[in-house]
């Protein structure tokens, strides 16, 4: 008997369907000498710091350096603090009892870092030394899976990335447990976090925040002069930025509309813009950020549900490119394609009969191709899994199609000794850029301000027939988005334009793509960033944090970056675990020295003077926030009518004694309204609705009412 295990039911009865196991049991698929049982997820995870005693939170027990660490079942936030997760252990009883009946284990995890590592802490937990192989395919079709089952590896071909997994892991439990945990000692609340990736990339949303808040904009002006011909007109622009008013004034009075221009130079350039290379994960969750309006989080969640629906390939992959078996299938998914009704009139004029191959490279396909469509048709899809599909199928068209030739043509004039120039460019052939015709795919030489098309010969001598003179602000960086945060992320923080030249760096970046949009959800959740359109920007708090620890090593983005290269090189066996985990644990005590020896600021530490008795200050916890005073008694609960209480929330309550309106509070029927918290007089909590229209101010209303 075989055991075969997936990460998810859905995958698992996909897999138990193909090869014969069609007998449904409590838990996995039985059937033609199979039995095909799944895991949900991270069922098996490492365990939080009171299972090895350290209960308190003191500097005395920091660093907490788990030896040797201990895997537990996977558990949830409860009321009455961690539980075990009932449904994690029923399913470890069902994979047990699987594994326990079979001679061999067939993993049929996803294929990456965090698949092979959910099955491995499985394999560990349950205690087997049965020996496995391993099923690695890129998408779930029944060829893909058959192919797969036909040509499985030995397990031990995978102990470098479990390897590489399993030392991430612990390298986040060790920085990201000590320096919360020092961080709560500093702050006096519980409510905060510091993380190996989450805090470079706090760093960078603030430095970017600050760099923009604090510029201040340069006055420069240009110079333009027009030249007529023939009834047509072309504008010329000085070809130096004037720096000062009076400057600027000076040459504009150079020139006359009696004097004459004489054009001194005329040439034409044929250049050509490549496709761009098929998506990654953090390509695509950049895009349907600028297109879409998808966060990086609910575009992961859409591909996934893509690729359990066989329609892409595996979406957390980390490669752009296809290896040459791959591309023999790319002609006939092409055909697919442009005959969607969005691409089809791309289809009737575009050439592919020689397709460009810039993505096909297979030294460079990491575990995983880039992303493509599998061929098979979608069914029903809502609209945002058509978006997304329709992006994909977009772009393996852009990548195939031919390049886009564009002609630019410069005109280079004097005037009374000042020299000026127009330059212009127009798209000749469209080619990939006209699948989707986005302005986005504008390169900067088609942003020329230079306006007419008159057209002039050299040593030609013309009459200026106007000048004008403009004032011009220096800008600063814009602010991040999801889409430039994402791209910083995938560089740390390096400016890189080039598309190829971010793709040779990208070993450097902090987090991985699977886990990139994870980082930036907890951000959010932590109330250090928040959305301002599509922009995003610090709170209070957030920057309070990074004021605090910008100039330490936990802020650092290329030192996190140095890490994620050093895991690679783990999974590649040019370093070992013991090394990597020997550089963690120094690394460990350094920034938990650091975060101790922060001082933060009251809005940040929790120290809000208390409104009732003016003695002590509220401490914010996990579930509650209470006077440090234990005469006052003072205590609100971050749960209140099934509505969880956020850090700002408090901070309004208890600064100014009102909040702002919160969404969605619960009555007892069920009943979702909206309200504000205030203090009474005896500081009880109390409900405060918003004035009707055209009525009275609505009342106070007790919790209990």
């Amino acid at each position: 008997m075989i055991a075969i295990i997936a990460e998810k039911p859905s995958v698992g009865q996909d897999i138990a369907r193909v090869v014969g196991a069609t007998e449904k049991k409590d838990g996995y698929m039985a059937g033609n000498n199979y039995l095909v049982t799944w895991a949900f997820g991270h069922l098996v995870s490492l365990a939080l710091p009171g299972t090895y005693g350290y209960t308190r939170t003191s500097e005395e027990e920091l660093p907490m350096v788990p030896d040797p660490f201990q895997l537990v079942i996977r558990q949830y936030k409860s009321d009455k603090g961690m539980a075990t997760d009932p449904a994690a252990t029923k399913q470890l009883h069902v994979i047990d009892e699987v594994f326990s009946k079979c001679d061999s284990i067939i993993v049929a995890t996803d294929a990456g870092r965090e698949g092979e590592l959910i099955f491995r802490y499985i394999y560990t937990y349950l205690g087997y030394t049965k020996p496995f192989r391993r099923l690695w395919i890129s998408s779930l079709t029944d060829e893909a899976i058959r192919d797969g089952l036909a040509n499985l590896r030995d397990g031990k071909e995978y102990d470098s990335l479990y390897e590489a997994a399993d030392c991430r892991a612990k390298a986040d439990w060790l920085v990201g447990m000590n320096a919360s945990r020092a961080l709560a000692i500093v702050s006096g609340t519980t409510n905060n976090s510091i993380g190996r990736v989450q805090t470079p990339t706090l760093a960078m949303i603030c430095a970017r925040f600050r760099e923009n808040r604090d510029f201040i904009p340069v006055d420069y002006w240009q110079l333009h002069i027009t030249l007529q011909k023939d009834g047509d007109f072309r504008q010329f622009r000085y070809t130096e930025n004037i720096g000062t008013k009076q400057a600027a004034d000076a040459l504009y009075h150079r020139i006359t509309t009696d004097m004459q221009a004489v054009i001194t130079k005329v040439e034409r350039k044929r250049g050509f813009q490549a496709p761009p290379l098929l998506y990654d994960l953090t390509a695509l969750q950049k895009d349907c950020n600028v297109h879409l309006d998808l966060s990086a989080e609910k575009t992961l969640a859409v591909a996934q549900s893509l690729y359990e629906k066989k329609l892409i390939s595996y979406p957390r992959t980390g490669s752009r490119y296809i290896p040459d078996d791959v591309m023999r299938q790319v002609p006939e998914l092409l055909k697919q394609i442009i005959s969607m009704k969005e691409f089809c009139e791309y289809g009737k004029q575009a050439d592919l009969s020689t397709l460009t191959t810039r993505s096909v490279n297979a030294k460079k396909v990491t575990d995983h191709h880039a992303l493509i469509i599998t061929g098979i048709r979608p069914g029903s899809l809502d609209e945002k899994e058509q978006a997304v599909y329709r992006m994909i199928a977009g772009r393996l068209l852009e990548a195939f199609s031919p390049k886009c030739e564009k002609e630019t043509l410069t005109v280079q004039a004097t005037a009374d000794g000042l020299d000026f120039r127009s330059q212009t460019t127009s798209v000749v052939v469209p080619g990939w850029r006209g699948v989707f015709n986005r302005t986005e795919d504008k390169e900067e030489d088609e942003q020329s301000a230079n306006k007419g098309t008159a057209e002039f010969s050299e040593s030609e001598t013309v009459p200026v027939a106007g000048r004008s003179l403009s004032q011009k602000k220096t800008t600063p960086k814009p602010l991040y988005t999801e889409a430039t945060l994402l791209a910083a992320m995938e560089t740390a923080g390096r400016l890189v334009a080039d598309e190829e030249a971010r793709e040779a760096i990208k070993e450097l970046g902090i987090g991985t793509p699977a886990t990139r949009a994870s980082i930036i959800t907890t951000l959010f959740k932590r109330e250090y960033v928040e959305r301002s359109g599509k922009s995003l920007v610090p709170t209070e708090k957030g920057l309070h944090l990074y004021e605090a620890v910008k100039e330490m090593s936990v802020a650092d983005a290329a030192l996190t970056g140095s890490w994620e290269k050093t895991l690679l090189q783990i999974d590649q066996h040019k370093l070992t675990a013991e090394t990597f985990m020997r550089s963690i644990m120094a690394y460990t005590r350094q920034v938990t020295e650091e975060v101790l020896s922060i001082r933060l600021p009251q809005s940040l530490a929790g120290g809000i003077p208390c409104p009732r008795c003016g003695k002590g200050h509220i401490r914010i916890r996990p579930k509650v926030a209470r006077c440090s005073n234990e005469d006052c008694g003072l205590l609100v609960f971050r749960r209140f009518l099934n509505k969880e209480l956020t850090d700002q929330h408090f901070g309004q309550l208890f600064s100014s004694g009102t909040t702002r309106l919160i969404k969605g509070f619960k009555g007892k029927k069920g009943n979702a309204f909206d309200a504000s918290l205030a203090f009474d007089k005896e500081y009880n909590v109390t409900l405060v609705f918003p004035a009707k229209r055209g009525g009275k101010s609505s009342g106070k209303k007790g919790a209990g009412d």
